[in-house]
């Protein structure tokens, strides 16, 4: 007799069990792909969250994802907190100039009000519209920008670092401020719907700042956010290197760690065995060039890596996959996780 196969949702629980369901789960982390779904510009696709809602559906169903990702651009909360968005025809929105001009401003800075704020409240609405939609029966990732990397784009690169290096008062205040606000967006999403939160945090990866300066600056903060978050979370370098921070990780009580493509996998996974499970690390970059042989390949090398014994998510490395790539690759994706990645995994490793 036939199994009756899982939802997306119970694949993904047993995953963070670190347990094999009937396959490895596949975190397609489509955001403007949608807008190509439905034949509109990246601009006028995020400007309605009926616009989000059906492009994550029709993703879901056309790619067998294995969650719903609404996830607007990063630069939402800047845009949040008074901020400029710059559209492009191609590309993730970005930043425009820093609404932090001078780092006196941080003394009458105010956190968004959730409630009063258009982008957070579409974003909410495109939630609530896909927890109704879903049944219940696929994740939605809700996503918060660390309150020690969302200043990258609050004050630019340079000013950021100056205020931290040189201005340890104001660079606390905003920490402060950022925090609360950080809380507050989170669990907003959680109560409208979403089923766990991505904490975007690539300024603590070892590609940017020493491990020492992570746990000094950052890590009591995020322990501190996490359990007040009333839901879990998957912590998230956007591409930037980790393995020496998995067991620092894992002590902030998340639960799931999105990883780069420049480390070894094996090893990630060998690090972070029975304490968190993993995402990633498809190359999202070279994958904008991807034949189907070569997606295929990818997804076969990184289910060798990680997927055995369970506690491992297939994605892309840097939590958004590139407008770029084509429909055809990510089909392919799609299909080696149906061909290679069903459990138990009895292939040979490549």
């Amino acid at each position: 007799m036939t199994p009756t196969p899982m939802t997306s949702l119970q694949r993904v629980l047993v995953t963070l069990g670190h347990q094999e369901p009937d396959r490895v789960p596949l975190f397609l982390l489509l955001t403007m792909h949608g807008a190509k779904e439905l034949g509109l510009s990246i601009k006028d696709y995020f400007a309605r969250a009926e616009h989000v809602v059906e492009g994550q559906l029709r993703m879901a169903r056309k790619y067998r994802n294995d969650c719903l990702y609404p996830f607007f651009y990063a630069a939402l909360e800047v845009e949040a907190w008074g901020g400029e968005v710059i559209f492009r025809d191609d590309g993730p929105p970005n930043a425009g100039e820093p609404l932090i001009r001078q780092p006196a401003q941080i003394r009458t800075l105010q956190p968004p009000t959730i409630a009063d704020t258009p982008c957070l409240r579409r974003s909410l609405d495109t939630i609530s519209r896909l927890r109704e939609r879903s049944q219940g029966e696929t994740p939605i990732i809700g996503v918060v920008m660390a309150p020690f990397s969302l200043p990258v784009m609050q004050l630019g690169f340079e000013a950021y670092l100056i205020l931290m290096y040189e201005q340890p008062e104001l660079f606390a205040l905003l920490m402060q401020l950022n925090e609360a606000f950080c809380v507050a967006w989170a669990n907003a999403q959680l109560a409208a719907g979403a089923t766990a939160i991505c904490y975007f945090n690539p300024l603590a990866s070892t590609s940017m700042v020493p491990r020492e300066q992570f746990l000094r600056l950052d890590h009591p903060m995020t322990t501190r956010i996490l359990a007040r978050i009333n839901g879990p979370v998957a912590f998230h370098f956007a591409s930037g290197r980790c393995l020496p921070l998995v067991g620092d990780v894992a002590r902030t009580g998340a639960v799931a760690l999105g990883v780069s493509v420049d480390e070894d996998l094996a090893a990630l996974k060998r690090a972070a065995a029975a304490k968190l499970s993993l995402i990633g690390n498809l190359n999202g970059i070279a994958m904008c060039q991807w034949s189907p042989a070569q997606a295929e390949a990818a997804v076969k090398a990184a289910l060798a890596a990680a997927g055995p014994g369970g506690g491992f998510i297939l994605a892309d490395n840097h939590g958004e996959i590139p407008f770029q790539v084509p429909e055809e690759t990510l089909l392919a994706i799609a299909e080696g996780v149906q061909r290679w990645g069903t459990y138990p995994l009895q292939w040979d490793r490549p």
